[in-house]
C-alpha cells in the first residue's frame, strides 16, 4: 500500500495508472475509519476488480465546518486508519494537508469554490449554511487529483450524495458515483466517526434516531398517507423523551428532488438530525 502525502504526487500516480489502462476506485473520507468506511472500500474494489486500484483519501476538510463546529476536536487516528486500509487491500492512501488542498488560503490567496444551488438548500444546508460549499469544493479537487473512474459514498449522508451526483452531472466529471448502504450497529445506530463522542448514557440515547425512523416506517405502512406536519410532531415528541436529545430537524421529501412533501406516503424519504449532548448525529431512510 502506498501512502501519498502530496497533491502533485497523487495526480502523477493516478495519471500513471490511467496510462496503463487501470481503473481507479475512490473512497473520500475524513478518517477515523470504521466498518462503514470499509464497506465503501469493498464496494469500490467490486467496481474496479482485482486488477484495478482503490484509493482512500484521509483529510479533515476545514471548509465544510462552521465556526462553532467540531473541526479542532474531530477524531483522528492516522496510524489506525492506515492499518485498516492495509488490511482491506487499499492500494493507496492520500493524506494531504490544508496547505496542499487550499494553497495560499492562509495568506488570502485562495478564492475558488464550487457551489451547488438547489439540492444543498434544505436540511443540512439550513443547519450548516457553508457546509456543502466546502464539500463540493473539496470533492471536486479530490476528483481532479485521484482521477477516479468510480467514487463511492455512503447513504448515511443522503443529501451529500445527491449533491455530489448533481455536481458530477452538471460539471461533466468523467466518473460514476456509487452510493452504498448505511451500515449500522446491532442496536440500529448508524456507524459514524462522531459516535466516539457518545460517552456514558448518551450512547443508548442515540438509538432514538433509528427508533424514530422505524416508527415513521410503521406508521406510513399502516396509514399509507399521513400529513407531514403531524408525523413530524409525533416524532419530535418521541425524540424529546430522551433527556439529552435535542431535535435539529426532521424532514420528509422526494428522494430524487429532495423537495419537501406535505403528505408522507410509501416511497417518501425521511432525514433527521439530532443533538445528543453536544454531538450532532444524522440519519435517513426510505419510508
Amino acid at each position: 500500500m502506498q501512502i501519498v502525502s502530496s497533491a502533485s504526487g497523487m495526480q502523477r500516480l493516478a495519471k500513471k495508472w490511467q496510462r496503463g489502462g487501470t481503473r481507479i476506485g475512490f473512497v473520500p473520507t475524513m478518517g477515523y475509519l470504521h466498518a462503514g468506511h470499509m464497506s465503501l472500500v469493498a464496494a469500490a474494489r467490486k467496481r474496479v476488480g482485482p486488477a484495478g486500484k482503490v484509493v482512500v483519501s484521509i483529510y479533515v476538510n476545514p471548509t465544510q465546518f462552521g465556526p462553532a463546529e467540531d473541526l479542532a476536536k474531530y477524531p483522528r487516528d492516522l496510524k489506525r486508519d492506515l492499518k485498516l486500509c492495509r488490511a482491506a487491500g487499499v492500494d493507496a492512501v492520500f493524506t494531504p494537508t490544508d496547505a496542499m488542498m487550499y494553497p495560499g488560503k492562509a495568506e488570502g490567496r485562495y478564492s475558488t469554490y464550487v457551489t451547488e444551488e438547489t439540492l444543498s438548500k434544505g436540511m443540512e444546508g439550513v443547519s450548516r449554511p457553508t457546509h456543502f460549499r466546502g464539500v463540493t469544493t473539496v470533492v471536486a479537487k479530490l476528483f481532479n487529483l485521484v482521477l477516479p473512474d468510480v467514487a463511492v459514498f455512503g447513504q448515511k449522508d443522503y443529501q451529500q450524495a445527491a449533491v455530489i451526483r448533481r455536481m458530477v452531472a452538471d460539471l461533466n466529471f468523467p466518473l460514476t458515483i456509487v452510493v452504498a448502504p448505511t451500515l449500522r450497529e446491532k442496536d440500529g445506530l448508524a456507524m459514524s466517526s462522531r459516535n466516539k463522542y457518545l460517552e456514558g448514557n448518551l450512547r443508548p440515547q442515540a438509538t432514538v434516531l433509528w427508533r424514530a425512523i422505524q416508527s415513521a416506517q410503521t406508521w406510513v405502512k399502516r396509514a399509507r398517507r399521513l400529513p407531514a406536519t403531524r408525523l413530524r410532531g409525533d416524532l419530535e415528541k418521541r425524540i424529546m423523551l430522551e433527556p439529552d436529545a435535542r431535535l435539529d430537524y426532521v424532514e420528509f421529501f422526494d428522494p430524487d428532488t429532495l423537495l419537501p412533501v406535505t403528505k408522507v406516503t410509501p416511497g417518501t424519504h425521511m432525514a433527521l438530525a439530532v443533538f445528543l449532548g453536544k454531538t450532532r448525529l444524522i440519519d435517513n431512510a426510505g419510508l
